[in-house]
């Protein structure tokens, strides 16, 4: 099957979405003939990148939104049997220098969230990547009070960094919204601002949704 185009409207979008729903990711990769690797517990970003593909992302590892010209970011959410998250969500790159002038408005987290396509797939971990089944995927943006508190997190974090106290960062702080480390291996280090203002290196950061967030966005689409 030949590469799917990007969606042009966001009904195009939701079709593709209602077509992939209840169907397994090794379904869908058979269907579109999506390369599997073998080890896919190691290929962590097999899923999302399967996903990307069939619905028409665009955006690759740009700092927008996956349907660049939706306005859309895609994120999976993995959830048990119980229809709760298991994870964290991961929503983009910390940055960590040239803070002068940042603000949330032009945040690349305001960005993704602004429109987010969220794609619940049943992930219990007795069940093996290829045999995950996709859920109804549904269209989200964030009510006021939801804008407020990420914003509110993501400025409490931001000015830790811009005064050189990144270390002071851990997985606790943030009511809706934590920074914790996002590397393959303790190797990969990157320039920050010290604690006296002269760079020093550390492991890069992400942003990261919590599930009490992610799992009340659920329960108000689904009744839960």
């Amino acid at each position: 099957m030949l590469k799917p185009s990007p969606p042009l409207t966001i009904n195009e979008l939701m079709q593709r979405v209602e077509q992939i729903a209840g169907l397994t990711l090794g379904e869908i990769a058979a269907e579109f003939n999506f390369k599997t690797p073998e080890h896919l517990l190691r290929e962590k970003g097999w899923q999302g990148q399967l996903l990307e593909y069939v619905l028409g992302a665009t955006a690759g590892s740009k700092p927008v939104p996956d349907f660049e010209h939706l306005g859309i970011e895609l994120k999976t959410i993995p959830i048990g049997f119980n229809g709760k998250p298991l994870e964290t969500t991961y929503v983009s790159v910390v940055p960590l220098t040239n803070l002068t002038g940042m603000t949330w408005q032009s945040s690349t987290v305001k960005k993704k969230l602004t429109h987010v396509l969220w794609l619940p797939i049943l992930a219990e971990k007795t069940i093996q990547p290829i045999d995950r089944t996709i859920g109804s995927g549904f269209l989200w943006q964030p009510s006021l009070a939801q804008e407020h508190q990420l914003q509110r997190d993501w400025e409490e974090q931001m000015e830790l960094i811009a005064l050189g106290r990144i270390n002071e960062i851990s997985g606790h702080l943030g009511e809706v919204m934590q920074i914790r480390p996002k590397a393959a291996n303790s190797k990969a280090l990157t320039d920050v601002i010290g604690p006296n203002g002269t760079m020093t290196q550390t492991l890069p950061r992400g942003y990261y949704l919590k599930i009490p967030f992610t799992a009340q966005i659920l329960a108000d689409q689904f009744g839960l």
